[in-house]
């Protein structure tokens, strides 16, 4: 016979397997839940805390227990856009322009890059929200080198994404991706939904055509809502899979 724990481990994930919890739901706090099930609060915690583990809840201090959203897979050495990634999930992708301005390169931003340091050029600035339902998925922050895509200055990017527009443009012969995990600052936890300090996964990427830099993207997404996939065989030979 089942134990009380496994019994609702298993109502619960077929709930949210079901969509009748749906991503984002918010499940009643853990002594109410215990009090509807009738089990103890020590139960009902290790029942939250497993489906945690497994990927299907995310706890998040003082604001509660949702249901996590269905994560991405990208392949760690190729370029999947952000709404390939959002489709992939089998829900609706949008995409808000939040700023754009012309300005210098800031230290930072040189630094990973790596743009020289006495670079004075301007570059296109550009931070953007690209949702998937109704939720936040990732915040993208891009600079674009005008020297070497001069066009770029006509395009406003309120309706097409700076992504698409460059593939169009100017293909990309070299990239390279740099990933680490980030907590949610200021900018972070307002942009997607976040409590201040909650775990991230930044990937910045940097491309280049004809021996320049073309862009500098970083694009952040919150922990429980993407992940990064490489399958190695024994012979060293790697296979990328994308979802």
């Amino acid at each position: 016979m089942s134990s009380l724990h496994e019994t609702l481990t298993t109502k619960f994930r077929d709930l949210i397997l079901s969509n009748q919890w749906e991503p984002g739901y918010r499940l009643l706090f853990e002594t109410e839940l215990a009090e509807k099930h009738g089990v103890s609060r020590m139960t009902m915690n290790k029942v939250l805390s497993q489906l945690t583990r497994e990927g299907y809840l995310i706890r998040r201090r003082k604001l509660g227990t949702f249901v996590a959203q269905p994560r991405t897979q990208s392949p760690v050495m190729e370029i999947a856009s952000v709404k390939t990634q959002v489709e992939a999930l089998g829900l609706n992708y949008d995409y808000h322009l939040i700023d754009r301005e012309i300005r210098a390169a800031t230290s930072n931003e040189k630094l990973r890059g790596e743009i020289p340091m006495d670079h004075t050029a301007n570059v296109l600035a550009l931070q953007m929200l690209h949702s998937a339902g109704d939720s936040p998925f990732c915040l993208e922050r891009r600079i674009i080198n005008i020297d070497t895509v001069p066009g770029v200055l006509d395009v406003d990017f309120s309706e097409q994404t700076p992504s698409e527009w460059l593939r169009q443009e100017i293909p990309w012969k070299a990239a390279k991706h740099t990933i680490r995990a980030v907590n949610a600052d200021t900018v972070l936890a307002r942009g997607l939904g976040l409590a201040l300090g909650e775990a991230c996964l930044e990937v910045i990427r940097r491309t280049e055509s004809a021996g320049q830099w073309v862009t500098i993207v970083s694009q952040t997404y919150p922990s429980d809502r993407h992940q990064l996939v490489t399958h190695f065989t024994p012979t060293g030979e790697r296979n990328h899979d994308s979802m």
